[in-house]
């Protein structure tokens, strides 16, 4: 379950980023906060189990190779994090609407390829999406409230915090399977 904690929190830290900036440049009110909240954990809860659908299929075809696979999406999903590559779009606008809906979907991109290696971590589909949709919900409604006070600073660290994780889990998973570990 460690591993599902840290995979959520990983996955959590676009949206945090996305999350702060909008507390910082839009100032949200609560209920604001709470829709930011809800639409990305709602989207990071349920892109994983969608990845896990499509990781499940795939897995039982390529079982030999399946922790190089792994290690290969979360490495390219750490680096893309640790440029920086997400939340400049979403964040460069209020989020209301529809704008809110294409962020939750864009913050949850790397939520569905994470999904997709669930199956080599060992942890309930079900449970590690839950806990990414929590994780992910209670960090954004604190990314916007801490928003609101520190500004923009916090979000390319939290961005890269994430992309350092995502890189780690994939080398756990690699070590693991390839006896190194």
């Amino acid at each position: 379950m460690i591993e599902a904690l840290l995979l959520a929190l990983a996955l959590a830290m676009d949206a945090f980023a996305v999350a702060l900036t909008q507390g910082a440049r839009f100032r949200p009110d609560a209920r604001g906060a709470l829709a930011i909240a809800i639409t990305f954990g709602v989207f990071q809860g349920v892109m994983p189990l969608i990845g896990w659908g499509i990781g499940a299929f795939a897995m039982a075809h390529v079982a030999a190779v399946d922790h190089w696979i792994a290690f290969g999406l979360l490495t390219f999903l750490g680096v893309r994090m640790l440029g920086g590559h997400v939340g400049k779009e979403e964040a460069s606008h209020r989020l209301t609407g529809r704008a809110l809906l294409v962020a939750g979907v864009a913050t949850s991109i790397d939520a569905l390829a994470a999904g997709i290696t669930l199956p080599t971590l060992d942890v309930a589909p079900l449970k590690a999406a839950a806990l990414i949709g929590i994780v992910t919900f209670a960090l954004s409604a604190a990314g916007v409230m801490l928003g609101r006070i520190a500004g923009d600073r916090w979000g390319t660290w939290a961005e890269r915090a994430g992309g350092v994780i995502l890189i780690a889990l994939g080398c756990k998973i690699l070590a693991e399977h390839t006896g190194w570990l």
